[in-house]
């Protein structure tokens, strides 16, 4: 059983001082709040140290977001997806545009943490990239053209193509693979017209983390989200 449900919001905190150390612990106490609030699915990825502290205060679903495709050993300086796993993260970012992997370190991940129950949001910069990717059986595929991260610039609206020729891409090589769209998305009308191109969910970062009230920003995102699901159901 996936321990990430869909729709949902994952929010990325990078390495933003907003989201560091006693604030990333009250951002994610608000993406807690808010996941209550409306009954949807929210997950968070703080950053590797932060996230036992976390785990042990909140609820929802806390990701890593990145480990490295090497076992326990030798390997000083490297986030082993073991320590990722006892820290109580359910899952793992991996290929963000920011943190690079090779092919087959992609796939080295993925069979590690399939191997131990972390599940993998594999991330990537176009359709043919997600569509390779997805051969390998992550949870779920992230697609995020780099050059629209932290613009608030829409992938949803300013390159919709990008999210239908992605799942169309998808679908024919792994149905079974989640997708789910970031970069750029900062409004419940950026999220709602995701959702209704096909995809399961968001990625956010900026958008929600350098907000000036990040609760309401948050807030924001999900009415995006509950209102697509509506329509779908009507």
């Amino acid at each position: 059983m996936k321990k990430l449900k869909t729709p949902l919001i994952i929010v990325n905190f990078k390495t933003y001082l907003e989201a560091t150390g006693q604030r990333a612990l009250e951002l994610a106490k608000k993406s807690e709040r808010i996941a209550n609030e409306f009954g949807v699915n929210i997950a968070v990825a703080p950053q590797a140290v932060d996230i036992a502290k976390i785990v042990s205060m909140v609820s929802i679903p806390v990701l890593a977001q990145h480990v490295d495709p090497y076992p326990p050993g030798a390997y000083t300086g490297s986030i082993s997806m073991e320590a990722v796993k006892e820290a109580g993260a359910v899952g793992t970012l991996i290929n963000h545009s920011e943190k690079r992997l090779r092919i087959d370190e992609v796939d080295e991940v993925i069979k590690r943490a399939a191997s131990i129950g972390l599940e993998v949001v594999a991330c990537a910069n176009t359709p043919e990239v997600a569509a390779s990717l997805s051969a390998l059986r992550p949870d779920f595929i992230a697609i995020e053209p780099p050059e629209l991260i932290g613009t608030g610039k829409a992938v949803s609206k300013t390159k919709p193509e990008v999210i239908t020729n992605t799942i169309r891409l998808i679908k024919s090589v792994n149905p079974s693979v989640v997708v789910i769209c970031g970069a750029g998305i900062t409004s419940s009308d950026d999220v709602e017209a995701a959702i209704k191109l096909g995809t399961q969910g968001v990625l956010v970062a900026s958008g929600v983390v350098r907000a000036k009230d990040q609760e309401e920003a948050l807030r924001d995102l999900v009415r995006g989200l509950v209102r697509a699901y509506d329509a779908r159901i009507l």
